[in-house]
């Protein structure tokens, strides 16, 4: 709903609809509230992981991180053949003293450095990290356990995972190998590999001297580095000449010149990650991933599974709920503030709960048609065995 502070839930707490969602219209005490408040919250957040006798209220890490990918499995009703995995790193600028904050060179700021896999639109992982590990940190850890859970359910589902040259490891590929992941991850550039496309860079800039325009030239070879690759890997480099210079870039992949062309898998296939950011934008601008402002990394990645499940419970939405109509396409802030921040009147009877909102509601036409389906789409869950 757009309100991420903790003491915002002791004015939520009281909302009619709040305790329908939950399934608890009257709450057990006269003094409380149906919703848990701030006190109840921030005791999750700091209290132990494990339950004790005086405190019952705990959660369990890796079952929330299975959670992300058990959405993702089950929002599919068969395997598809082929999956892509986006995986990058972003900035989550913190203004206190919390724990694990680091300041970052290229950021500018003290920050921590979350890490996300995206497939599509699906978010299957948010992981916070301080910022003093680089991007790359526990990543291979992270996408072998995606790897296998996604694997248990569809072992004939071709897995390939992209991503910018911060992840462009030997460790990280040479774990894809012995996965059977295939790979597009881009690498830096260096003396070695400029040297390797200098005709093409060459002929890029002879061209773009003539039209005018940027032009760019495709090169595909086999290459290794002196000390940290273990093997020798296909390199597609973009030998591009704009504005007057040179702007080369090079990816490595596992992808065979038969399976994809250089220009095809530079343009078509590794490009193609860019639309991450949009859904990493989402998370954080629309829906206050980076509020991470109390003081344990801990208690700050809890925060951060919280933001990142709103994100899932809204992509649901709008897959189920929104396909075919003007909000298929919406972003979670524009959901939002058309179909879940709109007054209503609630009523509140022995056999019903009714829900009435303004006539004039420009958007109730599509809100009907998500609550039917949303209905149905649980109707037609099957019930735990």
């Amino acid at each position: 709903l757009g309100y991420e502070a903790l003491n915002d839930h002791d004015e939520l707490r009281h909302d009619p609809l709040m305790a329908v969602l939950a399934g608890k219209l009257t709450a057990k005490r006269k003094d409380c509230a149906p919703v848990a408040g701030k006190s109840t919250l921030n005791r999750l957040e700091l209290g132990k992981l494990e339950p004790t006798r005086d405190k019952k209220i705990s959660h369990n890490p890796m079952r929330i991180k299975h959670l992300f990918v058990d959405v993702f499995l089950a929002a599919h009703a068969r395997p598809p053949s082929q999956i892509v995995l986006d995986i990058d790193a972003t900035d989550d600028p913190v203004h206190g003293e919390q724990e694990g904050r680091f300041f970052h060179g290229y950021y500018d700021c003290h920050c921590y450095l979350p890490l996300y896999v995206f497939c599509g639109r699906h978010l299957l992982l948010a992981k916070l990290r301080p910022a003093n590990g680089g991007a790359a940190a526990g990543v291979v850890e992270e996408v072998e356990r995606l790897v296998a859970r996604i694997r248990e359910c569809w072992p004939n589902t071709r897995i390939l995972l992209r991503g910018d040259a911060d992840f462009g490891l030997d460790a990280l590929m040479t774990s894809c190998e012995a996965k059977r992941v295939d790979f597009v991850l881009g690498i830096g550039r260096n003396e070695r590999l400029l040297a390797k496309i200098a005709p093409e860079l060459e002929r890029a800039a002879a061209a773009s001297a003539r039209s005018g325009q940027p032009e760019r030239r495709f090169k595909s070879f086999m290459w290794t580095t002196r000390h940290t690759w273990k093997r020798p890997r296909r390199v597609v480099a973009k030998a591009e000449w704009a504005n007057g210079e040179a702007n080369p870039r090079f990816v490595v992949t596992s992808l065979t010149r038969r399976q994809c062309k250089a220009k095809d898998l530079y343009e078509k296939v590794y490009c193609a990650r860019g639309d991450m950011e949009n859904r990493i934008k989402e998370c954080q601008l629309d829906l206050f991933a980076d509020r991470t402002s109390t003081a344990t990394l801990r208690a700050n990645q809890l925060r951060l599974w919280f933001y990142s499940m709103a994100y899932v419970l809204l992509c649901a939405l709008r897959r189920i709920g929104l396909s075919d109509t003007d909000l298929a396409a919406a972003t979670c802030g524009t959901i939002r503030l058309k179909l879940l921040k709109i007054g209503a009147l609630v009523r509140i009877s022995v056999r019903r709960i009714r829900i009435a909102m303004a006539s004039a509601c420009p958007n109730a036409q599509i809100w009907e048609m998500a609550a039917v389906r949303l209905g149905l789409a649980a109707r037609a869950r099957p019930g735990p065995a």
